[in-house]
């Protein structure tokens, strides 16, 4: 089945074809195109795993790598192909699972849009791109999928950015909101791309390769080690500090996080996409995927660099998601917090750890989103204060979504316990023997583990429990059709059993089989940490339950902790006013939208930075045009009269010269050809006449 893994891409991207020039106008058909085309990818994926799980833990040490040539560079031919080893086995099953949730459960959601076949266009073609950078052999492969990806963000978190006249259920401002967030997306992530394709020239430069293959080899890590740069540090470390770039950007760390939160102005299934099984999930695979050049050499900067990001953004998202309304957005910076999860636990060494929560936290994730969208489908609004009493009315999505939030918390037996107790407990292991970082990390996990259960009960009792605080959106909730729900239930059967393959009760079974061969190390399980994590997720739901749980908010009432927290929680719920600070440097609004309510009708003025670029921009311009091209037109004028000068010269004399030899040279010939008559009869004559003359001189000599 290795042979076969390359299909993983053939068949969604088929899909993506035949619904783009065939099957456009029939949406069934489009929908079920994709549906097959990723449920193929699904089986192929599981064919996969099962083969790579016969191999076991050697198939790390010795991965599976096919190439095809793709084109030729100098005296390089750059190969495309795939590569199968636990890592990427193991995130296919995650990736074509999900997906395929998704894409069923879209069905319904997206029923009556009239851009349905689009949409299935779009999610086929951005499956096709985390299936093709989780199997690509070389970076540069990973990069071009890596950017089809950025491209299917940006087209579908802007899907409602154009509104048909019969999608009265868009209004003008959401079309602002979309477009606006489609580009921020696009943009913020350009950032981290840039930066992390510099490291990929970078690494070529210094390696000649791309190939994961010859990149890795002992002696190729060795080099990178110890071929220290101009300013003092490693290759191995400048190039691992680029990549964590791309991460940043891609897997939304702070501080270029600002993109996720307002992607939730697409479809909740494009949400449970990015957040769940692709885009996000990319950046920290990219992480798990290099991570041999991150730990080329011991202590790493590159490394710390990465557990630090990761810990902060964990803990900065966490404390946002407090004080945020929309049943999206809470969701949507718990994911940017889970995410720093595992950036920090892949800085920490916790590689079993890391990409283990990559696995489970895309299954409660996706269950999360789905359910949210499944509230919104119901009730017409994203504002949780909104919303209450829901659990009479949809009790299915009540079970679902609560069982993905006691995943979310780390609430044994579920998922989310699991893999993020392992990766507190390798924290904790680290902050016992006084390792400084270590105990940061786990500080700060801990602390988001607290703020995770907080917001999360917070979200469950305001959405389902109490009274309904808006009778309207109450009396229109209604649970939703099978084609969704179904797909929710499956995810929370995951949610709920997944961790259990990294359970080391049951023989921890994915990190012997991910990183054994590697020798990576896997922390044991620590009860004293575990409880201390269960402890402060039950402090978090506990406090959750006094606030809005024991005395639900009525109509119309102010959230408690906006009372008790003050000027604390506006600080929290404008987000550290991190985008007023990003638009007061790079971009402002200038006025609001017209009547229209387009993109394109909402005037801005450039920021600070923006200013300055325009102000540097404008006096280089100066100096370029007066000082630069001055000095080069005055050097060329120079150069001109001396040119005359000398073409004077060379005119007068030397060609003069040239020429008056070549005149008289002329003249001569034009004389002597007057006798080339050739008739023999006249040459005789001179020469008879010549020798007489001769003749007559000699005798009167």
């Amino acid at each position: 089945m290795f042979n076969l893994a390359f299909l993983v891409i053939v068949f969604p991207i088929t899909a993506f074809a035949l619904i783009v020039f065939f099957f456009n106008r029939n949406k069934r058909l489009s929908a079920w195109t994709a549906i097959a085309g990723i449920g193929a990818a699904g089986v192929v994926a599981y064919g996969v795993l099962f083969q790579a799980l016969g191999v076991g833990p050697e198939l790390a040490k010795h991965p599976f790598i096919a190439y095809v040539p793709w084109f030729p560079a100098g005296q390089t031919i750059f190969s495309m192909g795939w590569l199968i080893d636990p890592l990427s086995a193991m995130t296919l099953f995650m990736v074509t699972t999900v997906c395929l949730m998704i894409f069923i459960y879209s069905q319904g959601y997206m029923h009556g849009d009239p851009r349905y076949s689009r949409f299935f266009a779009y999610i086929s073609l951005f499956a096709t791109g985390m299936l093709g950078l989780v199997i690509s052999s070389n970076l540069l492969e990973l990069f071009v999928f890596w950017e089809i990806m950025g491209l299917c963000s940006y087209l579908l978190i802007g899907f409602w950015s154009v509104k048909k006249p019969s999608e009265t259920h868009i209004d003008d401002a959401q079309l602002v909101r979309a477009a606006q967030a489609a580009k921020k997306a696009f943009l913020t992530t350009r950032v981290g791309d840039t930066i992390f394709f510099t490291g990929m020239m970078w690494l070529y430069i210094r390696t000649g390769s791309l190939d994961f293959e010859t990149v890795f080899k002992p002696e190729t890590l060795e080099f990178l080690a110890h071929d220290m740069t101009a300013i003092g540090l490693p290759s191995a470390v400048i190039i691992g500090l680029l990549i964590l770039a791309g991460t940043i950007g891609k897997s939304a760390q702070f501080p270029l996080h600002v993109w996720l939160p307002d992607a939730m102005e697409g479809p909740t299934p494009v949400s449970a996409l990015i957040h769940a099984a692709t885009m996000v999930a990319a950046g920290v695979y990219l992480i798990a995927r290099t991570y041999p050049i991150f730990t080329a050499m011991e202590g790493s900067i590159a490394m710390e660099a990465v557990a630090i990001v990761g810990a902060f953004t964990a803990l900065f998202a966490s404390t946002i998601g407090l004080a945020q309304n929309d049943i999206k957005r809470v969701l949507a910076y718990s994911t940017v917090s889970q995410l720093g999860y595992m950036v920090a636990a892949l800085g920490i060494g916790a590689f079993a750890a890391g990409s283990f929560h990559l696995i489970t936290h895309a299954f409660f994730k996706a269950l999360l989103f789905l359910t949210a969208g499944s509230v919104i489908h119901g009730v017409h609004t994203n504002d949780m204060m909104k919303m209450g009493g829901l659990r009479n009315k949809m009790p299915i999505t009540t079970w679902v979504f609560i069982i993905g939030g006691l995943a979310l918390m780390g609430i044994p037996p579920f998922a989310g316990f699991w893999s993020k107790d392992e990766i507190l407990a390798h924290a904790f292991e680290g902050a016992q023997h006084g390792e400084g970082l270590l105990l940061a990390v786990y500080v700060m996990g801990t602390l988001a583990a607290f703020f995770t259960a907080l917001y999360t009960g917070r979200q469950i009792f305001l959405t389902f429990f109490g009274e309904a605080r808006d009778h309207h959106a109450y009396e229109h909730a209604h649970e939703s059709p099978p084609v969704m729900w179904v797909p929710l239930a499956i995810l929370a059967f995951f949610a709920t059993t997944i961790g259990f393959i990294g359970a080391p009760q049951l023989g921890a079974g994915y990190q012997v089989f991910v990183s054994e061969g590697l020798g990576f190390h896997v922390a044991p399980f620590d009860y004293l940490a575990a409880g201390i994590s269960f402890a402060v997720a039950l402090a978090g739901l506990g406090l959750a339950w006094l606030i809005y749980g024991r005395k639900p908010l009525a109509h119309g009432a102010v959230d408690p902790l906006s009372r008790w927290l003050g000027p604390i929680w506006t600080l929290l719920k404008n987000k550290y006013y991190l985008d007023q600070i990003y638009g007061l440097v790079i971009e402002q609004k200038r006025g609001p939208a017209g009547e229209t309510g387009r993109a394109d009708s909402v005037r801005v003025q450039p920021g600070i930075l923006m200013l300055f670029l325009a102000w540097l921009g404008d006096a280089f311009f100066v100096f370029d045009r007066w000082i630069v091209d001055g000095t080069v037109n005055l050097a060329g004028a120079v150069g001109r009269l001396f040119g005359n000068i000398s073409g004077w010269i060379d005119r007068t004399f030397v060609d003069g010269l040239v020429n008056q030899i070549g005149l008289f040279t002329n003249d001569v010939a034009a004389g002597l050809k007057l006798i080339q008559t050739g008739r023999v009869q006249n040459y005789l004559l001179i020469a008879i006449t010549g020798a007489t003359i001769f003749a007559f001189l000699f005798l009167i000599r």
